[in-house]
């Protein structure tokens, strides 16, 4: 999973779980050539590594085939229902968002067993606070839980997040979790936030009717609005080598704007499926090279060349990955795309050609009870 941008959203899809997820023989993959799969069932993560061949797709359906870790102190799932997930970017820890609006940090030590201290499922982390017990606490007073999109963003040296659950926008310090400062009551409500890549003064922050404020927080002034959305907005994605901000909505479309002037450039409405209404989620995240796009929706994965606005590559859900897309994330080198779907799959592709690698089965990560429910 990818740095600060890769936050685990929560779809407004109908997602349900699927028991099983049998695996079958499977025709072209939007252009791809038929892949062959080996029978033989590997007992561990290299195994899979060294029994795919190029072009195979690998198959995960076996927690022994993968390394899971906890966090720990998580065990109340009433309370700690995670609402957005992100890794820090120096990749030592894990920062997660509850919708009750509380953050929680975990962190990886140097050790023999982890002698780098990064993010890994060989070591459990533990979990971070300062030494005055402070807890990351989101203003949630008056705010319906259940309706609130909670939405967070970590500064580039990890020094601040931001995040607000329905309520008041809050930027806490992450040294000592003291709240700095709080603005932007609702309503609207914020649905994204963003920091500028190049100054942690300047937040973009996506709001529930559609606008874009430009917020200061040094002067505590917003210093732009933005209108180019006709529903809520889901992503915000900033290009430092285009000077671009790549918004999207709920409205199945994006928008361009100049970072220098905040006007928009550009609106893409996204191609859909003949018959079905330019709604659901859109969401955008660069890829490292800060040109290409990545543009998730439930119905397609898409790659465009940002520079141009221009469609590139495009796989839509079929055969052993039917189900609607939930979310989609760059890993780290953006090499690779993760995606996950409503029946509880997870599909690992190429990042460049889309082409489906690996199939994560929900029998991997998830308890025996939850698949039976």
């Amino acid at each position: 999973v990818s740095g600060s941008s890769a936050v685990a959203n929560v779809s407004t899809v109908n997602c349900k779980v699927e028991r099983s997820s049998p695996v079958r023989p499977s025709p072209a993959l939007n252009g791809v050539d038929p892949m062959a799969r080996s029978m033989e069932k590997p007992r561990s993560l290299e195994d899979v590594n060294d029994k795919t061949k190029p072009g195979q797709l690998a198959e995960i359906i076996d927690p022994v085939q993968c390394r899971v870790v906890a966090m720990p102190d998580s065990t109340d799932p009433g309370n700690n229902k995670v609402a957005r997930l992100l890794y820090t970017n120096s990749g030592v820890g894990v920062l997660a968002l509850g919708f009750n609006g509380i953050q929680k940090l975990w962190k990886w030590a140097r050790s023999e067993q982890n002698p780098s201290g990064k993010a890994t499922a060989s070591v459990v982390p533990q979990r971070w606070h300062p030494n005055s017990g402070l807890v990351m606490t989101n203003d949630v007073a008056g705010v319906n839980l259940e309706e609130a999109v909670p939405c967070i963003a970590l500064s580039r040296n990890d020094s601040y997040v931001m995040s607000a659950c329905g309520g008041k926008v809050s930027l806490f310090n992450m040294m000592t979790f003291k709240v700095m400062t709080t603005f932007m009551p609702p309503p609207p409500a914020s649905t994204f936030i963003a920091f500028h890549p190049q100054d942690n003064n300047i937040i973009a922050i996506g709001m529930e009717d559609s606008t874009i404020h430009i917020y200061n927080v040094r002067v505590d002034e917003v210093k732009s609005k933005l209108k180019g959305h006709q529903k809520r907005i889901t992503a915000l994605a900033f290009s430092t080598n285009l000077l671009i901000l790549v918004s999207s909505g709920a409205d199945a479309q994006f928008c361009v704007w100049s970072i220098d002037t905040w006007e928009k450039r550009k609106s893409v409405q996204i191609q859909l499926p003949a018959g079905k209404a330019p709604s659901g989620d859109t969401r955008v995240q660069f890829h490292s090279d800060q040109i290409r796009l990545l543009v998730s929706h439930e119905t397609q994965l898409a790659i465009y060349d940002a520079s141009k606005m221009e469609r590139i590559r495009q796989w839509v859900p079929q055969d052993v990955l039917p189900a609607p897309i939930s979310y989609a994330t760059y890993s780290c080198n953006s090499q690779l795309v993760y995606t996950s779907f409503c029946d509880g799959n997870i599909g690992v592709f190429d990042a460049d050609s889309l082409r489906l690698r690996c199939r994560i089965a929900p029998s991997v990560y998830l308890p025996p009870a939850m698949l039976k429910g």
